[in-house]
């Protein structure tokens, strides 16, 4: 289980090893085939594989095969005709995505609907100044996570899905020790730092030290099962993990402390992790980090930075309104994202696949890619504007019911999240867009752009309104930088009709 707004980096990761797989496959029968030409798309996805998968050959997928049944003949010569794909094969390619699709969503629903039964069982039980204090504590968990996963489990999605079992374990072993030691060496910190922070929030901060090993493991689990093709063991895993909590969070709502809902958080990820070990035969290999850091470090240290910038912000955004406003203030923000979760648990499910599909059209139809990012992320932020005018239906009873003295605070703000939501799905579709391209500089930049705007927005808010003000800023803010990923998509598409070589570094 993991926080709504660092899922999408690493689902973006694993859609884009699907992309991945079809380019590297095509690329090897189009070479067989020495009187076949490669089309510009072609060259354009197996450069995109080249650089991104590196030496880490993957196994084939559906796509792949349709790929390699368009350019090459069954016996091997080269094909005067393009060969349709039969019938089965459609069919095959058809419930392969479908597959990934209903374990990405199902795996989602679990995780986010398990984070917002805990926000709304701690809002409920703690009030609105000690939950902006767990809220301080689960979004340094935020930041904490995309370290763990650009070093971790984004490379092992990207480099190992499809692979052989032998080399999946034990790539599995080194990426789980990494989230392991990464999780150890920041906990210790957080043991360091609370003490000295002294209030409510430093026995948080000190419990959020002990726990940490645990929930990054849990983490890492989820996206190795995800790269081994078993979605299901995934699923399983937040499940187990949401049982867990029950009986912890109704200890911990008998203490009724900050420190022990924290504490009840991380045990009960404890046990999923440890479930995780049985389910994947596989133990965390701590020795191993080191040589996984260095030798994965193109990618890594890339998805480091696209991850941090953006848990980074938020973090930056909740520590400076509640210098400036107050840690109620991060309270009732938490609130209002806590009424959006539903929807995002659907629109970061759906993120799995939404590169892959960006890929395959710019493959079949590169002159199409750009009206399909705007349909995507169109109809995301549709859905997101559609959720939020039903929340301004909810009446306060039964938003009292829900969010108890938090709802009167949090619904103050559901307009402005709302847009927010909104300008952030249809920036999706050109980051989608620019993913499928391999412009991996101008996603970077892009992500960078939005990050500082995003802070900027939230605390100039805050300074001039207020809780108000930062959610509008952030709002302004979100609509800007999806302004800005929409114009690199537009150059970007026009670069890579001069010249179909894409850019896939960032250094």
């Amino acid at each position: 289980m993991a926080t709504e707004g660092e899922q999408g980096a690493a689902a973006a990761a694993a859609a884009e090893q699907t992309a991945t797989e079809s380019s590297a496959t095509a690329e090897k029968t189009a070479t067989a085939s020495s009187a076949t030409a490669e089309p510009p798309a072609t060259a354009t996805a197996t450069a995109t594989a080249t650089a991104t998968a590196g030496p880490y050959e993957t196994a084939p997928t559906a796509d792949a095969e349709q790929v390699a049944a368009e350019t090459a003949a069954p016996n091997g010569q080269t094909a005067t005709a393009t060969a349709a794909p039969t019938g089965d094969a459609r069919r095959a390619g058809r419930r392969a995505v479908v597959g990934r699709l209903s374990w990405g969503l199902a795996d989602q629903a679990a995780s986010s609907m398990t984070n917002f039964a805990v926000g709304i069982y701690v809002a409920r039980s703690l009030g609105l100044a000690a939950f902006g204090v767990f809220s301080l504590a689960w979004v340094t968990y935020g930041v904490v996570l995309s370290v763990s996963r650009g070093l971790a489990t984004d490379p092992l999605v990207v480099r190992f899905s499809g692979v052989p079992d032998a080399s999946w374990r034990g790539a599995v072993a080194r990426s789980s020790g990494t989230a392991l030691g990464i999780g150890a060496a920041v906990g210790a910190v957080c043991l360091v730092i609370g003490p000295a922070l002294g209030g409510s929030v430093g026995p948080a901060f000190a419990c959020l030290g002990v726990i940490l090993p645990g929930l990054l493991l849990q983490d890492a689990w989820r996206y190795s099962f995800f790269a081994a093709g078993t979605g299901r063991k995934a699923f399983v895993n937040d499940v187990v993990w949401g049982l867990a909590l029950v009986p912890a969070m109704v200890v911990a709502a008998r203490v009724g402390s900050v420190a022990a809902f924290v504490l009840a958080w991380g045990v009960s990820a404890a046990v999923a992790a440890v479930y995780g070990c049985i389910q994947s035969g596989v133990l965390p290999h701590l020795g191993g980090a080191r040589e996984w850091v260095r030798e994965h470090r193109d990618l890594g240290y890339r998805y480091l930075v696209e991850n941090t910038c953006v848990s980074g912000a938020s973090q930056l955004r909740a520590y400076g309104l509640g210098a400036i406003v107050g840690v109620s203030a991060v309270g009732v923000v938490r609130g209002a994202e806590l009424l959006l979760g539903p929807f995002l648990a659907v629109l970061m499910g759906l993120s799995l696949v939404t590169v892959a599909e960006a890929a395959r059209m710019l493959r079949r139809a590169p002159h199409r890619l750009s009206a399909f990012c705007l349909v995507l992320g169109g109809a995301q932020a549709a859905a997101a504007l559609f959720w939020g005018a039903a929340l301004l239906l909810v009446p306060d009873r039964f938003g009292e019911l829900v969010l108890g003295g938090v709802w009167h605070s949090a619904s103050e703000l559901i307009v402005p999240a709302t847009l927010g939501v909104a300008g952030a799905g249809l920036g999706t579709g050109a980051a989608a867009g620019l993913r499928a391209l391999g412009a991996a500089r101008r996603s970077l930049r892009c992500q960078l752009l939005a990050s500082a705007c995003y802070v900027g927005g939230g605390l100039g808010g805050a300074a001039v309104a207020g809780t108000v003000g930062s959610a509008w800023g952030v709002a302004a803010a979100t609509l800007c930088g999806s302004a800005v990923w929409w114009l690199h998509l537009r150059s970007a598409v026009r670069e890579h009709q001069r010249n179909p070589i894409p850019e896939v570094r960032t250094s």
